[in-house]
């Protein structure tokens, strides 16, 4: 039987739109069950304190539970093949950080890649690395501490929570944009970082602003400037470092990602739900408690994000020369 012309395209236009009529019930039926959020790190840091707090929020919004799972090791490295080997169907997504992005380089054979395997979601938060120097350093401005350390070339220590982490590559990048040298002294974790910084161990940092705020307030540790493009909320007499350094950005921060080709309705509900918890003025008070902000954006800001990120990154180590111990 041969359809009229008008019949044959009216009936065509309707099943080429059956696909997309039935991505967007899908969008609206989910989730149906439970969600996953791998978390790379232990419980009890930032990151996981950052993505719980989301996690519930979503939880009240999605009408199912989104779990939180803590799958440490591999400098957060399993938590992310894990989510990159996932169905792409939004039950799986993964807490993104700085980390990931300078792990693309620093380790060379990484099964996936974080640009291009991952589909941002959106972001949670964003802190500052802060500089910052034992009291007894005679330095108490960014200008100061370069023309200390041009003066005394590998003698100043600059520590950092581990090598090939945020810190470690912050520091790097001050380094290399200052004309400097400084002895990098690598600790595992922020916390034995503090407590030698505090003893007068190593006589300068850079950390993550949360875990050294009580100390800066107290006077134990002297702040002298943060890695954020705008000056802390939390320290707003501290200068940035671009202020000093023009272009000069180095942050922490938390965003959500899910595996490639994962519906975009699905995402573009996540990020919707999510950027409404960012609003909320609990949720925002919580994260200034973290020492820092909400963190809102698109799922293209978040994917143009960690793609600059991850080219900043990777000429740093390359330039520094930096290699896993």
């Amino acid at each position: 039987m041969k359809l009229p012309r008008r019949q044959f395209l009216h009936l065509a236009a309707g099943a080429a739109a059956l696909p997309a009529a039935s991505r967007i019930a899908w969008a609206q039926a989910y989730p149906s069950r439970p969600v996953r959020l791998l978390v790379g790190f232990p419980a009890g840091g930032t990151t996981d304190i950052a993505a719980r707090l989301i996690a519930q929020w979503l939880t009240e919004r999605l009408g199912q539970p989104v779990v939180v799972e803590n799958r440490p090791g591999a400098s957060a490295n399993i938590a992310a093949e894990a989510v990159v080997r996932s169905p792409p169907d939004g039950y799986t997504l993964l807490a993104v950080t700085g980390s990931n992005t300078v792990n693309a380089t620093f380790f060379d054979k990484l099964s996936f890649s974080i640009v291009s395997d991952i589909a941002m979601v959106s972001g949670v938060v964003r802190s500052p690395l802060v500089l910052e120097v034992h009291p007894s350093l005679a330095a108490n401005s960014v200008p100061q501490l370069i023309a200390l350390a041009k003066a005394n070339p590998g003698n100043i220590t600059l520590a950092s929570f581990g090598t090939g982490s945020t810190s470690h590559v912050a520091g790097e990048l001050f380094k290399l944009t200052a004309g400097i040298s400084m002895q990098h002294v690598p600790y595992r974790g922020s916390a034995p970082l503090v407590t030698d910084l505090l003893s007068g161990q190593v006589q300068s940092a850079f950390d993550n602003l949360p875990a050294s705020i009580e100390h800066i307030r107290s006077g134990k540790l002297r702040a002298l400037a943060v890695g954020t493009q705008t000056r802390s909320d939390q320290l707003p007499n501290v200068p940035t470092l671009g202020e000093f350094l023009p272009g000069f950005e180095a942050s922490a921060f938390v965003a959500i990602g899910a595996p490639k080709n994962t519906p975009t309705e699905i995402i573009g509900r996540l990020n919707h739900e999510i950027n409404a918890g960012l609003a909320d003025p609990k949720i925002k008070a919580r994260l200034a408690e973290l020492g820092g902000t909400a963190f809102v954006g698109s799922p293209s800001d978040f994917s143009k994000l960690i793609a600059e990120e991850t080219e900043k990154w990777a000429k740093v180590i390359r330039a520094a020369n930096i290699k896993p111990e």
